[in-house]
């Protein structure tokens, strides 16, 4: 009998061998198995001995409170509870199911009536002390087979038997609990396996670039994994890939832009290195990722080529301020790279003094130096020195170093940006008996001839029509003097129109520009000194 309560493999089937164990061993009619609901009430959640009865009331629920009351009247015999038909009657109108069987009156006091009542507590097993556990449930029995009340030996067994069904139940309700946490883990790793597999996919397979880096650590940032999308857009393979952080791979320029990149959610365009040495414009976007909940996070990275539209996006901005004709820095982009070395404060503390950014600030140019030019190549490099939109305050320079002009006398030391204002000489002559497509080819080999004598750095731009601007800093008086003689000397040779040989002059003023002017101002006065030499009969030089 108690080998069939520990074989059943479910709950339910544990609950029925319960309540068949009660009718087929010890003796009884009719028997059911109350069990209790997490919400504290009992449930009917088996019975034996009668179909009808059973279809009745399986499955109906009896309240807490009732079942307290029954197990606290009657006769207690243990934890067992008989409770007779002469004090049960109070109990024909409470919650707890109930059924009735009929028979006649019991002739004897030892005889069954038939609404005598037998209960038996089961408790949660375990407790170490000898204590009740809670209460798991309990049993109920109708008719005894031989007509007569259960004595000692009857009740000894129901108790045992009740003992025996609740380590059962519980067995069969841990068996059930670990079954469905079983069955919960494998769902759980098949939808991990189906999520990974699918976030392998999106991965491996992802038009465009995505790479798995390491977040802290000694090895922060070191690349652990690469798609093939990235391999292919920096000429990597994945091995290889595997020896670098994208620190190692950034442009130089860009390495200030990706070290301010956050972790999450982080994005950033810059430059990253190909295998045959030249650098891609990508866009960046980082997310964190983790392996589990409490395991190691990875950097996630996406990587997209925006190589076009940042060529675009540069040709654009080198459109709009250089001249179209001949390449060179157009007027805007001159007054911005001459206002940059400018401050609306004089030095007041000889030649070179050094003034708070701050101070500097309050007329809003910064320091930075410009180049000459900016040709983009057909991998997205710059040749020569790099373009900037716009100039930026201090980027590299936590104090400003006012520009001042040198001294007058002629062994000064010191030096000083030059600014030299140019005026083609003759060049109308030219426009007017060769036509315009002649004259457009006369100003763009000025603008070579011109770009050939400054040194990288320097700027020489165009103002408009025939009249161009060199700046060139750290420059003495001679260096001044000696850098118009050469310009003037390129200038003065034959230019070939039409196989016909032209010449043109060229007249140059020279200003030194210093903080205390603004850039309008120092071109009006190089334009000055200009005039000056093209009215002059002996030079066509001028400075103050």
């Amino acid at each position: 009998m108690f080998e069939d309560l520990h074989t059943a493999r479910s709950l339910a089937d544990t609950l029925q061998a319960v309540a068949d164990g009660m009718v087929n061993g010890l003796g009884y009619k009719l028997a059911c198995v109350n069990l209790v609901r997490p919400d504290g009430d009992l449930v009917i959640a088996s019975l034996a001995g009668n179909s009808a009865t059973e279809a009745q009331i399986s499955g109906r629920v009896g309240s807490r409170a009732s079942w307290d009351r029954r197990l606290s009247m009657g006769e207690a015999w243990g934890d067992l509870r008989f409770i007779p038909h002469t004090e049960g009657w109070v109990l024909d109108e409470d919650d707890v199911p109930q059924w009735y069987t009929e028979g006649p009156a019991p002739h004897s006091e030892d005889e069954w009536h038939p609404s005598d009542r037998l209960f038996a507590p089961m408790y949660t097993p375990g407790v170490s002390d000898g204590s009740r556990g809670e209460l798991l449930g309990v049993l109920s029995v109708d008719q005894p087979r031989n007509g007569r009340r259960p004595g000692p030996e009857q009740y000894e067994a129901l108790q045992s038997y009740a003992f025996q069904a609740a380590i059962a139940i519980s067995g069969a309700r841990l068996r059930g609990n670990m079954q469905r946490a079983l069955v919960r883990l494998e769902r759980e790793q098949q939808a991990l396996r189906a999520s990974e597999e699918s976030f392998r996919q999106s991965f491996e397979f992802a038009p465009s670039g995505m790479a798995i880096a390491e977040m802290g650590g000694d090895q922060h940032g070191r690349i652990l994994r690469t798609n093939d999308a990235l391999c292919r857009l920096l000429g990597r393979p994945a091995s290889a890939m595997r020896r670098y952080s994208f620190s190692d791979l950034v442009h130089p320029e860009d390495i200030g832009t990706l070290l301010r990149t956050s972790a999450e959610g982080g994005r950033a365009e810059l430059r990253l290195g190909r295998r045959d040495g030249t650098y891609v414009w990508v866009s960046l976007r980082n997310s964190v990722v983790a392996d589990a909940a409490d395991g190691p996070r990875f950097l996630l990275t996406h990587v997209e080529d925006i190589e076009e539209r940042k060529l675009r996006e540069l040709q654009l901005a080198h459109r709009a301020s250089h001249d179209s004709l001949t390449g060179l820095p157009n007027s805007a982009e001159l007054r911005s790279r001459l206002s940059s070395r400018l401050c609306p404060h004089p030095p007041t503390s000889g030649q070179g003094a050094v003034e708070s950014p701050e101070t500097a600030r309050e007329g809003g140019r910064g320091s930075a130096d410009h180049p000459a030019a900016y040709v983009p190549s057909q991998h997205g490099q710059e040749q020569g020195l790099d373009f900037q939109d716009e100039p930026r305050l201090h980027d590299t320079f936590e104090q400003h170093v006012h520009t001042i002009a040198p001294d007058s006398e002629p062994d000064a030391t010191a030096k000083g940006l030059a600014v030299l204002f140019c005026d083609l000489d003759g060049f109308k002559s030219v426009n007017n008996r060769f036509g315009h497509n002649a004259g457009d080819g006369v100003l763009i080999e000025v603008a070579r001839r011109l770009s050939r004598q400054v040194r990288d750095g320097d700027t020489v731009a165009r103002l408009g029509g025939d009249q161009f601007v060199v700046l060139a800093n750290g420059l003495g008086l001679a260096d001044a003097q000696d850098l118009a003689v050469r310009l003037r000397g390129e200038i003065i040779q034959p230019f070939r129109v039409d196989e016909h040989a032209v010449r043109v002059g060229i007249s140059i003023g020279i200003e030194w520009a210093h903080c205390g002017m603004t850039a309008d101002e120092v071109l009006h006065s190089a334009d000055q000194h200009m005039y000056v030499a093209k009215r002059s009969q002996n030079t066509s030089i001028s400075g103050p």
